[in-house]
């Protein structure tokens, strides 16, 4: 018997259990919400957030790190996929759902964040343990240590087609946008390079919270008070919160007396209650109210001069946020759950009719970053007849004389400029109405008469809006 046979076997080491990172984990089963039940983070982190804060879990810097974590993920979701299936063996649709998720949260702790890259792998890796066990986590190791080979510049050298070989592609990779949405924002916003890489950049900017004061129940300078609170840019009722932090915390937001809304919503609301009308100015009407931010603040203005609103919406569900949001209204409105499309009132009821249509929501993809890899081409189809019947009941409700809005949280043409020319010649007796001045102040506002924001020019979402006129 050899020399070697006699030495002591190594003691084996001890297993050691998987710290449990708060964080991570939260983060994590954000993710999973969102893959699993096409849930949207902004409406899941919340409640995890509240909750890990109410077992004494989190402190500021834990919900700051955590959000970012998920949002940054979610918004890279793209250009990660694309790094990691060059670091796997395997096509990635093989690799399992809740493994890729782990592997994208490493892959923007390493390429998305300052944290260091040993912090990075190990933290995820501990993650893996917890959530996956140690077999996958081994795999997630052995795939996160390349990833730590490269920058995210330099992976996007390698992953990415260069530019003057493929444009669409490449911006594609770049900016983590499905093609086809990078085409069709690229034929809303026209021009070079340049526009659209900007318009790419803003839309994996965190936005800031917005918020309105609500006329006759609170004031701007009421919300500036609050930390880092600053005005808005465009809309006198607009307050930009610029750190961020929880709305929910703020008293007049609390109170309903103010709201978290887009400065470009609060531009489209105040665009069509200041339209010039032939006539009287006393029924106002929202005709897609859910889930009643528009409505809200059209409430307080029509109260102002003595107008009526009446909010309609579909859902049941959706009334009830919107019934919500105008309790306490100063002056007299109604909220009724009724199809727009097929409406209860009489045609010709209203002076101002508002309809902000359901549609992709591709103008908002700073805020729900996950709907850009949710949404496909087809589904314009589906959206197409129910904005052009919204839009039809619209100008019918409207009497002479009276103004319609048709606003669209996405900029794509088939769902806003597509939509009222189809409308307009099957109404010879409606005319648009040059928006532009209705909106003052405001910059880089194109050709007209209808408008469209952009997040890169105007720090909004792309919201759409066209103004027509009922005309004899």
């Amino acid at each position: 018997m050899s020399d070697t046979s006699r030495r002591p076997r190594r003691p084996a080491k001890p297993y050691r259990r998987p710290q449990k990172d708060p964080v991570r984990i939260l983060a994590f089963d954000a993710l999973r919400a969102v893959d699993e039940r096409d849930a949207y983070a902004n409406l899941v982190l919340p409640p995890l957030l509240r909750k890990a804060r109410e077992k004494g879990d989190f402190d500021a810097r834990d919900a700051a790190l955590a959000t970012e974590l998920v949002y940054g993920t979610l918004r890279r979701q793209g250009t990660y996929d694309a790094i990691i299936a060059a670091c796997v063996d395997r096509p990635l649709r093989e690799v399992d759902p809740p493994v890729l998720d782990v592997l994208s949260l490493g892959a923007h702790q390493l390429l998305g964040t300052r944290i260091p890259t040993h912090a990075a792998v190990s933290a995820t890796v501990e993650l893996a343990r917890v959530v996956l066990g140690d077999g996958r986590a081994k795999f997630v190791n052995a795939v996160l240590r390349k990833v730590a080979q490269h920058d995210l510049d330099g992976w996007l050298e390698k992953v990415a087609p260069p530019y003057d070989d493929d444009p669409e592609d490449h911006l594609a990779v770049v900016h983590s946008h499905p093609r086809w949405v990078v085409s069709a924002l690229w034929d809303s916003l026209g021009g070079g390079r340049a526009g659209i890489e900007d318009l790419l950049e803003a839309d994996n900017e965190r936005p800031e919270v917005t918020l309105v004061a609500r006329p006759g129940r609170a004031t701007p300078d009421e919300l500036l008070g609050e930390e880092a609170a600053v005005p808005g840019r465009w809309s006198p009722y607009a307050v930009r919160l610029t750190e961020g932090g929880e709305p929910g915390a703020v008293t007049a937001v609390r109170e309903g007396r103010a709201g978290v809304q887009d400065e470009g919503s609060q531009l489209v609301a105040l665009a069509l209650a200041n339209a010039p009308l032939d006539g009287p100015d006393e029924k106002w009407l929202d005709g897609c109210a859910g889930p009643g931010g528009k409505a809200a603040l059209l409430a307080a203005l029509a109260a102002e001069r003595g107008a009526v609103l009446l909010a309609s919406e579909k859902q049941p569900h959706r009334a009830g946020l919107v019934a919500r949001a105008l309790d306490g209204n100063p002056g007299p409105y109604q909220v009724i759950a009724a199809d727009g499309t097929r409406p209860p009132w009489r045609p010709g009821s209203f002076d101002r009719v508002l309809v902000d249509v359901p549609c992709t929501g591709l103008g908002a993809l700073r805020r729900r970053p996950e709907a850009r890899w949710r949404r496909r081409p087809e589904d314009l189809d589906g959206f197409a007849p129910l904005q052009r019947g919204l839009l039809r009941t619209a100008l019918e409700s409207v009497r002479v004389g009276g103004v319609v809005g048709y606003a669209t949280c996405s900029p794509h043409l088939a769902e806003t400029r597509a939509v009222v020319a189809d409308l307009l010649k099957q109404f010879p007796d409606a005319e648009p109405i040059d928006a532009r001045p209705l909106l003052p102040g405001v910059p880089a506002l194109g050709d007209g008469p209808d408008v469209q924001l952009w997040p890169h020019l105007h720090g909004t979402d792309a919201m759409y809006l066209a103004l027509l006129r009922r005309t004899p």
